[in-house]
């Protein structure tokens, strides 16, 4: 099973149901994981509020299902607006957690971690984020070339992956534009908007099972908008399927996005097939470790870096 940002989470999720089990043997998340299921107070609580936004009665819930879909799912985000503001989260990830999300019930979802257990200690994964997930400057040009203290005030209101940094903002940039003292100030807000905190977390937590776990970071730039879109949110699905050609809007198409597309979907093909992604077309791809970070750099060279961002991702608390 393979899956891309929701997909990805969704790929992680059903790796820790047990009703899931035997029904796939290798899995892959891109831009997207999960470490565990939604609080299920909090499911109740806004399944209570989407109630009352639809004036039923606990007893009428099976009307909810007779309700225009466009009616329902306008109700559905003013009860899960109030339950945000109630619960004054601020992370992305938390918000989200706290909207719609796999409950961990402890029946169909575990309320302990996943991969905590032995459920899923048989499929290998891979699991690949891109550098540049959230890019400010691909559709806003203005932003392009802001300095570093343009970028440290972007960020205090920006959202990434993590949500709005705040105070610890300027010490964040600080750090990532030591671990990365060649990319532009627009990249360095964009890689701390993209952050790996929850790609690593993920692969730490997985790799204390027995199957293996292969960690990519797609990082290779398109040349349309004059450079801006970089490796983007989604910009790596082509390359997986080898089908760079039909994607050109993200790609721009021609020789150079299908040679690392050849080299990307033969490493998909021979990991479905073995658990295993290595194969003549990549540099020898070692399995993840915690102590190493190993991550495969998929760019028009590739190559094998241990945890190139950890110094980075240590500001991030």
């Amino acid at each position: 099973i393979m899956g891309q940002s929701g997909g990805g989470a969704k790929v992680c999720t059903l790796t820790a149901m047990p009703s899931a089990k035997g029904l796939f043997h290798k899995a892959v998340a891109l831009s997207g994981n999960i470490l565990k299921g939604g609080d299920k107070d909090n499911s109740e609580k806004l399944g209570s509020y989407i109630l009352k936004e639809a004036g039923l009665t606990a007893s009428q819930i099976d009307r909810l299902q007779e309700m225009a879909w466009r009616d329902y799912y306008a109700i559905a985000n003013k009860a899960s607006l109030r339950l945000m503001e109630e619960s004054g989260v601020t992370d992305m990830m938390a918000r989200l957690m706290a909207g719609f999300s796999p409950v961990a019930d402890g029946f169909y979802l575990p309320r302990e971690p996943f991969y905590s257990g032995e459920l899923s200690s048989d499929i290998p994964m891979i699991i690949c984020s891109t550098f540049y997930e959230r890019s400010p400057s691909a559709f806003d040009s203005s932003i392009e070339n802001i300095t570093l203290d343009e970028a440290k005030n972007l960020i205090k209101a920006t959202w990434g992956f993590i949500g709005p940094l705040g105070d610890n903002s300027s010490a964040i940039i600080d750090a990532y534009s030591m671990n990365f003292p060649d990319r532009k100030p627009i990249e360095i807000l964009s890689l701390v908007l993209s952050n790996r905190k929850q790609v690593v977390a993920t692969a730490d937590a997985k790799v204390r099972q027995s199957a293996p776990v292969y960690l990519a970071w797609f990082g290779w730039n398109p040349p349309i908008f004059d450079g801006r879109l970089r490796a983007f949110h989604t910009m790596d699905i082509g390359f997986w399927y080898y089908n760079t050609d039909v994607q050109i809007s993200h790609t721009g198409g021609g020789a150079r996005p299908r040679k690392l597309a050849a080299r990307m979907s033969e490493a998909l093909v021979q990991f479905m097939r073995t658990g295993d992604p290595n194969c003549a077309y990549l540099p020898q791809w070692p399995k993840y470790t915690n102590a190493n970070g190993e991550t495969m750099i998929l760019d028009d060279t590739c190559e094998v870096k241990n945890d190139p961002d950890r110094e980075a991702r240590k500001s991030l608390g």
